[in-house]
């Protein structure tokens, strides 16, 4: 049978492994990290005092010991927070350490002034039973409904299990405490409950290292589907949203468009006035087209400052007006750069899917328009219909 010691050194060596793992992830900057880093450390080091409780004074084996755990948990649920971007101000920033200090008030004074090991217990299982409660209910409000489930959910469980188990320990000391006292006085209360510490606690850093990956393994995706300068798609993905609209299109007969957008001398933009002004313009543009466009068009960055916008429209028509509100808005609309603002404009040129072409052959078509508004002199739109706006 595990014995109390055991038990503590089992859970303070998986601190160590998730100690491990989370400093592996400091250098991608995710949020919570550095908390949860400080969290085992501070779970090791009481794990170690609690282990010391028979040869070590009372105020290190059982106050100190006490008050890095409940730290622990709250750091936990603290990470958390810097993970989902949850702000809090105020008194209730301080909440959770004012409920830390009354804590290390309560176990101070039934300690020395009236000494009850049973109203620690109950004390200490509360704090972690609301710790737990808290990261467990953050965890399942705050998580992105678009990722997989499990990631989070396994920290849902982990949380709400500590919750259970802390409740149900405090609850047996208020109506019956058990016969020993002592953390490490061997008993089956007192392994149970180390037990399932060394089930909650380990389980708890496995899933915040799962969020972790999950949340880079987001930034991956997303940096693989978006341009990273501008928020547009990437080429990869712009093509592949729009072979699957062409796909669609040729099924339900819905007539798709294609606009290729240039922005007109950008070349001497980064020349006269630098690369950050280039790209200040570049999202500057890109955030303009966002804005107007429907939740359905697919719009993305296909090299340099070139850019390309797919939607479904009644008519050639419809299409051709929209690029041109995007034109005159962009002309109308300067971009800030360092040092001043920057007028700038664009070109495009239209093409419509005639339903059996390829779409490289759809995409050269609009090239080709394109390029026939640069020699036009730029800042227009051309469509092939005789009444396009030009």
């Amino acid at each position: 049978m595990f014995s109390p010691v055991s038990i503590l050194v089992v859970t303070a060596l998986s601190s160590i492994l998730s100690i491990l793992v989370l400093i592996s992830l400091r250098s991608h900057a995710i949020a919570g990290v550095p908390r949860w880093i400080w969290a085992n450390v501070l779970a090791i080091a009481s794990l170690v005092l609690f282990a010391l409780q028979n040869v070590a004074p009372a105020w290190l084996g059982i106050v100190v010991a006490n008050q890095l755990l409940a730290a622990t948990i709250l750091l936990v649920y603290e990470g958390c927070n810097d993970f989902f971007d949850v702000r809090t101000s105020g008194t209730r920033r301080w909440t959770g350490w004012m409920m830390w200090l009354g804590v290390l008030a309560g176990i101070a004074y039934f300690t020395y002034v009236v000494p009850d090991a049973h109203v620690r217990v109950v004390i200490v299982s509360a704090f972690h039973a609301a710790c737990d409660l808290a990261i467990a209910g953050r965890v399942l409000l705050a998580r992105p409904k678009e990722r997989p489930r499990y990631n989070y959910l396994f920290v849902v469980g982990a949380a709400a299990l500590g919750a259970l188990g802390h409740t149900i320990r405090g609850a047996i000391y208020v109506v019956k405490p058990p016969a020993q006292a002592a953390l490490l006085q061997p008993g089956p209360m007192q392994i149970t409950f180390l037990a399932l510490g060394i089930l909650v606690l380990p389980s708890l850093c496995i899933g915040l290292v799962i969020m972790a990956h999950d949340r880079l393994a987001q930034r991956l995706e997303r940096l693989a589907r978006f341009d990273d300068l501008t928020g547009a798609l990437s080429r990869k993905a712009l093509l592949a949203a729009a072979a699957e609209r062409l796909a669609r299109a040729a099924q339900d007969g819905r007539r798709e468009y294609v606009a290729v957008v240039d922005v007109d001398h950008f070349k001497s933009v980064n020349d006269r006035y630098g690369h950050a002004a280039g790209d200040e313009v570049l999202r500057h543009f890109a955030s303009i087209v966002r804005a107007r466009i429907r939740e359905d068009d697919a719009f993305g960055r296909i090299g340099g400052e070139e850019f390309c916008l797919f939607c479904t429209a009644g008519c050639l028509d419809d299409v051709t007006a929209l690029v041109e509100r995007l034109r005159k808005t962009v002309e109308a609309t300067p971009s800030s750069v360092p040092g001043g603002v920057l007028h700038y404009t664009f070109s495009a040129g239209i093409a419509a899917w005639d339903g059996r072409e390829s779409l490289a052959s759809l995409m050269a078509r609009a090239d080709g328009l394109l390029y026939a508004a640069k020699v036009a002199g730029r800042n227009r739109v051309k469509a092939p219909a005789a009444d396009a706006l030009s």
